[in-house]
């Protein structure tokens, strides 16, 4: 049944306009303007002279790469035109989102985006083109497979697909596989494609044979993807898309009815299988809300209706184009998404012109069981992107073991790995010290695929220019609620 406008005000008007939820994370209430503060040495129980949390004021790396909080260490797993596969070329650049796998006897399988975009020659490390394991031999991007031992030594990478484009974020299944999106909208004969671009693939860390003779997943839609998990119990799909003009969508895919997830079934499906729709969203009034920039406070909470999609590979008009005024509701940059709780953490990364109000960073929580959308962490437009310390543009994100969330850095300026608490605090991971650009004119890239490992030990992350992938390692606590 829809949850109706009217349906969802009277609901409102029962429960109150915030909705608290249970879970690992809860509402992150964040005022903006207090989310870049500077933290204080944290105590022995975690929590930070009862101001802050996290682990301490982060220490300049000698060489140059990774600033950590006392006691923490890291290890360079690959790093592009340093590290080689096993094949001989060397690591691909541009690393980005990144999902882990227990392997065998102790050792962790990684999954790798390469966000490459466009023909291999515009590139000096594309994925190399592996046999039998290729989509569209023009292109540069795709996943490679790590594996790290027990002890945190990296063992090899291989190709996990290539051929593939713009290969942003993804996500993992329950069914223990990846899913690699394509962030690109390129069609065959553009910007030298040899094939349509725009779909989703599925990637077998364990099983090297499984990846052979790749094929989209086109029943999950063509466009800009950013990022997809998967909804153990309904069995349901949430994507998000990374687009403007106008801003792009998130979607849910419902399985046609007998369906059965597991590993490979998804490339089984027809091209038109199940149903792919996009939100439209009101408020605790009934309004109905175009855009999720809208939400100036967390703890904001919207109703959420479903539309389909009329032509979800796009033949003539871009997926995000289909929708008229009034119909669905939009957020600028949605990007990275983890399910935990119950639900999709995603993230809306800035809102600028483009959108009607402004902001550097939203993360968002969806509750399939109230169809919901409850605003829980909201960045204030940052005034000074330069100064350590000052957070914005949220991109990959993933649910911490020890508590909260830890989010990658996408903005201007200063790059971090952060942390935020379960009652809004947040705190510094770690800050990027690699200078790609000049001492006059500095530039940090920016950090990708924050993911712990299985066993909740090793934090992995990467430094996307030129393609660094780092385990830190360290003294990780329960990050507790300020009492």
């Amino acid at each position: 049944m829809p949850l109706t406008r009217r349906n969802f005000a009277k609901r409102s008007a029962l429960t109150g306009a915030s909705v608290a939820l249970a879970g690992s994370v809860d509402v992150l209430a964040t005022a903006p303007g207090a989310i870049g503060e500077e933290v204080p040495d944290t105590g022995p129980d975690g929590t930070a002279d009862g101001r802050a949390a996290g682990y301490g004021p982060l220490l300049p790396d000698a060489d140059g790469i990774l600033a950590l909080p006392a006691g923490f260490a890291y290890r360079i797993i690959t790093r592009t035109g340093v590290t080689r596969l096993e094949s001989g070329e060397s690591t691909p650049s541009h690393h980005d989102g990144t999902g882990t796998f227990a392997g065998h006897r102790g050792t962790t399988l990684l999954v790798n985006n390469h966000e490459l975009k466009g023909p291999r020659a515009d590139w000096p490390h594309p994925v190399p083109l592996a046999a039998g394991l290729v989509y569209d031999p023009a292109a540069a991007g795709g996943c490679t497979v790590v594996e790290v031992a027990r002890d945190g030594s990296p063992v090899g990478e291989w190709v996990g697909i290539a051929g593939t484009s713009t290969n942003c974020a993804g996500g993992t299944t329950p069914w223990g596989t990846w899913l690699t999106c394509e962030e690109t909208e390129d069609k065959a004969g553009r910007n030298g494609m040899t094939k349509d671009h725009g779909y989703v693939f599925e990637v077998d860390p364990h099983d090297r044979k499984a990846g052979r003779h790749p094929k989209p997943i086109k029943a999950l839609g063509r466009y800009a993807h950013e990022a997809v998990v998967v909804d153990p119990r309904r069995g349901h799909l949430y994507l998000t898309e990374d687009a403007s003009g106008p801003n792009g969508l998130f979607y849910r895919w419902t399985p046609p009815k007998g369906f059965e997830h597991g590993r490979g079934r998804l490339r089984t499906l027809a091209d038109d299988a199940g149903v792919l729709a996009a939100p439209k969203c009101f408020d605790s009034g009934g309004r109905f809300v175009d855009d999720l920039s809208r939400a100036t406070e967390a703890g904001t909470v919207y109703g959420v209706d479903w539309i389909d999609v009329p032509d979800r590979d796009a033949r003539t008009v871009s997926v995000r184009n289909q929708f008229g005024a009034g119909e669905v509701t939009r957020a600028r940059k949605l990007e990275g998404m983890w399910w935990a709780d119950g639900g999709a953490y995603l993230v809306s990364s800035y809102a600028r012109e483009e959108s009607p109000v402004r902001h550097d960073g939203q993360v968002w929580f969806y509750d399939p069981r109230r169809r919901t959308l409850t605003l829980k962490v909201l960045l204030g437009v940052n005034p000074d992107p330069g100064t350590d310390g000052a957070l914005d543009g949220p991109d990959n994100i993933t649910v911490s073991p020890y508590g909260g969330l830890i989010i990658a850095e996408d903005g201007e300026g200063v790059q971090h790995l952060f942390g935020a608490t379960e009652d809004g605090r947040t705190y510094p991971v770690a800050r990027n010290e690699l200078n790609i650009g000049t001492a006059d004119a500095p530039e940090f890239s920016e950090f990708t695929g924050p993911v712990f490992s299985p066993d909740g030990r090793t934090l992995f992350a990467n430094i996307q220019e030129p393609g660094i992938m780092l385990a830190v390692t360290g003294p990780w606590k329960r990050i507790r609620r300020q009492k």
